[in-house]
């Protein structure tokens, strides 16, 4: 085994390090949707996830077993994390804008044992769970009630089961990421102890965080910008991580201040509707040293943004595959916005030509990163060789991203290389949406783009031909897709052709696509 500064340790080790250090300080902090506050010392956290831990080996959860969590940001997440880390278990986060069909494949093909998941969430996970034998268990979270099917979570934390000796080591999956990219389904990378520890620490030493921090999150934590820029640099030094359920422009910066943050994670879609509410005197009156942010608003919202919350954005650039950051703004140098940073701390990052030949200052490439893979990269793509031996070449990386740099050795992004639209914070595969479309029965073709969108940074455009003597309105279109694909993937804007534009070996031509005057042109609901 190769080792590095993180050695032979899991995350079970890194929470009690952290308890050992100092096990009354507060290590989360929750706010619910209905503002209700509640806290949980590092000392309590790993208590209930010794609880769960038993109570999860219980039910016959074994090392190498997966299980799907079907939540929105709450402790049980981290709780049910960590206790699946001490079992030598890896845990799935599901995004829950995911419909039936989307968590199925999820439970189907990450081979899940058990779903998390809470009560408003069984219209979902009940069919999805229905058709995937391989779930033995459904566990629910905060539950007011029993649910036939079902057993509550604080009836599995109540073990008392004292678990064998368990070998699990840093290079033990921890977690399954689905992630969208160049496929019709999302691909899942496998993601290990070593993966999260480098990645608590790299975020950490990049953003200069210490013991003091409380770092804020609305963002969800079934995401990798959450999990490792809140969580695990926060753990890393043994700071506090405060944990929103979920995000309201009206109410984040009074939350901010309410908690005394002093590191805040936003993306580009909450900059913008924070700065869309009523300024107010107190907006620049708070506790935030640093607000990390990934990629890029106008140099005008950036401008507005510093200006009125009094805070200055550390821009950055990262990907699942990567435990996220690969690139970081300094703290403390010169940002040169827009520019995404500098290699962040440990980091090799090259700029390639398709020929693998590195490109020159200002010229264009492949964002590649030196790693090793299940360490400081993904261990690879579940159930998928091809893919991985396509993103992981000769040690480096491949992201299918591109930036270019400056005479300084700063990155600036350039484009997404594979088919996929950023729409806030959430990458959508464009072949997905084509593949839900083209089962329509009226649909003979479609090609989906992403077009600028003020708030979301894109918008999902759908361009469809018909079948012959065939149509289908946009309220039909909209409503089928709403059914088979998660809200946030559904087109909001439709253009009917006769014909879609290809390239000469006949496949569509996006570029042409994305250029070309709109004909016909009809917004979603």
């Amino acid at each position: 085994m190769a080792l590095d500064i993180v050695g032979n340790r899991t995350l079970r080790d890194l929470l009690d390090e952290r308890v050992e250090r100092n096990g009354d300080k507060a290590f989360i902090v929750y706010e619910n949707r209905d503002g209700d506050v509640s806290e949980l010392s590092y000392a309590q956290f790993q208590a209930r996830v010794d609880g769960l831990a038993s109570g999860l080996w219980d039910l016959g959860i074994r090392p190498g077993d997966c299980v799907t969590v079907f939540l929105a940001n709450c402790p049980e997440i981290l709780e049910t994390w960590f206790a699946l880390a001490t079992i030598g278990a890896a845990m799935v986060p599901s995004n829950i804008a995911n419909t039936v069909s989307e968590l199925g494949y999820v439970l189907d093909f990450s081979d899940s044992v058990a779903v998390i998941t809470e009560p408003r969430f069984l219209d979902v996970v009940g069919p999805a769970a229905d058709g995937v034998p391989a779930v033995r268990h459904r566990i629910l979270v905060r539950s007011a009630k029993a649910v036939p099917g079902t057993i509550s979570l604080d009836e599995v934390r109540a073990s008392t089961t004292v678990r064998p000796g368990i070998t699990v080591d840093s290079e033990s999956v921890v977690q399954m990421l689905f992630t969208s990219g160049t496929t019709s389904r999302p691909k899942a990378v496998l993601l290990t102890h070593a993966n999260a520890l480098h990645g608590g620490q790299r975020e950490s030493t990049g953003l200069a965080m210490d013991s003091t921090d409380r770092a804020i999150t609305s963002l969800p934590v079934f995401h990798v910008n959450a999990q490792v820029i809140t969580v695990l640099a926060t753990l890393s030094v043994g700071g506090t991580c405060i944990l929103l359920e979920e995000y309201r422009a009206t109410k984040f910066w009074d939350q901010v201040r309410k908690h005394r943050a002093t590191q805040v994670s936003i993306v580009a879609m909450q900059a913008r509707t924070l700065l869309a509410q009523p300024e107010r005197e107190t907006d620049s009156q708070h506790t935030v040293r640093r607000t990390f942010y990934a990629l890029n608003i106008s140099v005008e919202e950036k401008d507005r943004f510093e200006k009125r919350f009094a805070v200055e954005l550390i821009n950055a650039y990262g990907l699942s595959e990567a435990m996220t950051l690969v690139t970081i703004a300094p703290v403390f140098g010169p940002k040169r916005w827009p520019s995404i940073g500098l290699p962040s701390a440990g980091r090799v990052v090259r700029l390639v030509r398709e020929d693998g030949q590195d490109v020159a200052v200002g010229e264009p490439g492949e964002i590649v990163v030196a790693g090793v893979p299940g360490r400081t990269i993904m261990k690879g793509y579940y159930k998928n060789p091809e893919a991985t031996a396509k993103a992981i070449r000769d040690g480096w990386l491949y992201t299918g991203d591109s930036a270019f740099a400056d005479e300084y050795g700063y990155l600036y992004w350039f484009d997404r290389r594979v088919d996929v639209i950023k729409r806030a914070g959430e990458n959508i595969s464009t072949l997905e949406v084509e593949g839900v479309l083209s089962e329509h029965p009226a649909v003979a073709e479609a090609a989906v783009i992403g077009v600028p969108d003020p708030i979301r940074d894109q918008a999902v455009k759908a361009v469809v031909v018909f079948v012959v003597g065939v149509t289908a309105s946009v309220d039909e279109l909209t409503e089928f897709c709403a059914k088979r694909l998660s809200k946030f993937k559904v087109p909001t804007e439709y253009e009917f052709r006769d014909a879609l534009p290809k390239t000469s070996i006949g496949k569509v031509s996006k570029g042409d696509l994305r250029s070309e005057p709109v004909s016909v042109s009809v917004s979603g609901s």
